[in-house]
């Protein structure tokens, strides 16, 4: 796994120095966030107090007809999440996203502005995973597609309804078999990202995710899967400004909420680990 994690991390480098060589603009910022009440679907030796180490490469840029957003969490579990059957060490985890929003109004060279919303555009791209871990050792594929609404508000609120293609090929070490990869049903996100400032005198700003999946069909064990709501919110203060360089250095609070974590029903045989409630710590180094 740790050959994968560097691979991922030397593919995410590539990848954000061509589109920052692309771009008109751009935001690059390496990441730290630490949380000790962790949980994950099926694991039954401590589902809810898991400790995990996150570090994370985000790229945010712009070009004439649009923006590419990327991110690489590189996700270290201490032993209640192990790396397999028996171990001590802690699972390891790579979670790369990548997003591409094409700026309908750039392009048509109309104007798209209507209510609320300032912009429309549309958003395509794909997560894609690999974990070591004891029972699942997931390998996620999935592409996206769909409308985003940009509204006009201090800072950014992008939301947007995409089209879902997820399938994955886990291996059991329990049992040593491997499921060969299985696609689950197309299915909807409506989905938010933002960043806004806190009116309170101070460089604080209210960032974040929201992820509204419904229920992607049969899992590749027949098991119905249920609708998804992962939630992930920070307060960040833009630390850089006691030395004169603002948007440099942020440090914060961060709180994550994840009801039917991967689409398993927490109220099934998932567990109380379906059902995550983390506060984090997070620190940003801003490019």
């Amino acid at each position: 796994m740790q050959s994968l994690s560097r691979i991922a991390l030397a593919a995410s480098l590539a990848v954000v120095s061509m589109a920052s060589q692309a771009a008109d603009w751009s935001d690059t910022s390496i990441g730290y966030r630490y949380g000790s009440k962790f949980a994950e679907p099926f694991n039954t030796l401590n589902p809810n107090d898991i400790h995990k180490n996150i570090f994370n490469l985000n790229h945010v840029s712009g070009y004439s007809y649009g923006t590419n957003f990327f991110n690489v969490d590189l996700l270290m579990s201490n032993k209640d999440d192990p790396a397999s059957p028996g171990s001590h060490n802690g699972a390891q985890e790579a979670y790369v996203v990548y997003r591409h929003t094409l700026d309908l109004a750039k392009v048509t060279g109309k104007d798209l502005s209507f209510s609320v919303v300032k912009n429309v555009g549309f958003t395509a791209g794909f997560d894609w995973n690999t974990k070591d871990d004891a029972g699942y050792n997931s390998k996620k594929r999935m592409l996206v597609a769909g409308p985003t609404f940009m509204f006009d508000v201090p800072g950014f609120l992008n939301v947007s309804l995409l089209q879902l293609w997820e399938s994955n090929a886990p291996t059991n070490e329990f049992s040593s078999t491997s499921t060969p990869r299985y696609s689950y049903d197309a299915h909807p996100m409506l989905t938010a990202a933002w960043s806004i400032p806190v009116p309170v005198g101070l460089p604080i700003s209210f960032e974040g995710f929201a992820n509204f999946i419904v229920a992607k069909g049969k899992n590749e064990f027949g098991v119905q899967t249920a609708p998804e709501t992962n939630i992930d919110m920070q307060l960040m203060y833009d630390v850089g400004t006691l030395w004169n360089t603002p948007k440099k250095f942020k440090l914060g609070i961060e709180y994550q909420y994840w009801k039917n974590k991967f689409g398993n029903s927490y109220k099934g045989a998932a567990g109380d680990g379906a059902f995550a409630k983390t506060p984090m710590i997070r620190a940003e180094y801003h490019f």
